[in-house]
């Protein structure tokens, strides 16, 4: 389904949300008592409850960020001052505060937790900024990214995210207003984005656009990318290996076909950043747990989670990262061999294929 324009998701998704809520709220114990009748005969430990719980809390949740997000807007002159220095703090502050609830919602209701098994001295060094290169698989992991970042690191993320995350109000108003890159699925099959208008001069290219994100960065920033674009799935895996050898790129594909957990990166984002950012560092994020996790069906069939998300974090200092252009691909594949190495020794389900 395309996202509707701005103005609907102002206009009525936004206020929609909010009454959304209200209702919920003022009904609760009926969608109570109807889910602990049927939880008896559902399988897994109130499986019901736990799902309308967790529902009623991102509601509330989301409710609760959409009217902040209006104190703030309000607070800036009805958004004149949005931008300046201090709002956009005020906002990736409010960011944190709402992604520390969540997490705690998260560990109370559904068991989840968050290790880190090793990371590097210095990928919380203070006075650098920071490009973070993160694998993609099952939902939540950006959220679970961003928590990191912001209320482990102190970080300001600028983020090159889907699209399809903005039919989510709050995190649509929120990101909105802060230096990130929202990239639809016709621009990521296409290097051109096309004329802005009839006649007129065409917009920028994807990776232009997401080199120009990485412009400026300062000292407490993190220009945050999923480079294998996607959720690994095998048949994305797949698809991933026949789009290299169809552009000629037989050795890249043969790379490709050697990684069983993740899918091929690609690197037009990546080398845009690194061109934008020559004195950022570079931070390699590696994380598993919610991998059977894509649909759905499967986060119902993984209810009640008792999950254990494990993650790595890996830092590379500007200096040792490579200068040519075919050196910086391969050390990228290098470390994407490396990430999926530490996957298939850290999973405890199995392969996925």
């Amino acid at each position: 389904m395309p996202l509707p324009p701005r103005w609907v998701r102002r206009l009525l998704i936004g206020p929609g949300t909010v009454l959304l809520a209200v209702l919920v709220v003022t009904t609760l114990p009926v969608w109570l008592i109807l889910a602990a009748a049927i939880s008896p005969l559902v399988p897994g430990y109130l499986r019901p409850l736990r799902v309308l719980w967790l529902g009623i809390v991102y509601l509330l949740w989301d409710s609760a960020a959409l009217i902040a997000l209006f104190g703030l807007w309000v607070g800036s002159g009805f958004g004149w001052h949005k931008r300046s220095p201090a709002f956009q703090r005020a906002h990736y502050v409010l960011a944190g505060w709402f992604l520390t609830f969540l997490f705690w919602q998260a560990r109370w209701t559904l068991r989840l937790r968050i290790d880190i098994v090793g990371t590097d001295p210095d990928t919380a060094l203070p006075g650098r900024p920071e490009l973070v290169l993160c694998r993609h698989a099952g939902p939540g992991d950006s959220f679970i990214l961003i928590h990191a970042l912001v209320n482990w690191f102190d970080r300001e993320p600028r983020i090159v995210l889907k699209d399809t995350l903005q039919w989510d109000p709050a995190v649509d108003v929120l990101l909105n207003r802060l230096p990130n890159r929202f990239i639809a699925a016709r621009d990521r099959r296409a290097r051109q984005v096309g004329p802005t208008e009839r006649g007129g001069p065409p917009r920028e290219t994807l990776i232009e656009q997401i080199g120009h994100l990485a412009v400026n960065l300062d000292s407490n920033d993190a220009f945050v990318i999923f480079p294998e674009g996607g959720n690994f799935t095998p048949r994305r895996r797949l698809r991933a290996i026949d789009l290299l050898r169809s552009r000629g790129l037989d050795e890249m594909a043969e790379r490709a076909e050697a990684l069983r957990h993740v899918l091929a990166p690609q690197p037009g984002g990546v080398l845009a950043a690194l061109d934008a950012a020559p004195d950022a560092g570079v931070i390699f994020v590696a994380h598993t747990g919610l991998d059977r996790m894509l649909t759905v069906a499967d986060v119902w069939r993984e209810l009640p989670m008792d999950k254990r998300i494990v993650m790595r974090f890996w830092s590379v200092p500007p200096d040792e990262v490579p200068a040519g252009r075919q050196e910086r691909i391969d050390w990228l594949f290098d470390w994407w061999a490396r990430i999926d190495e530490w996957v298939d020794a850290h999973r405890d389900d199995g392969d996925p294929t």
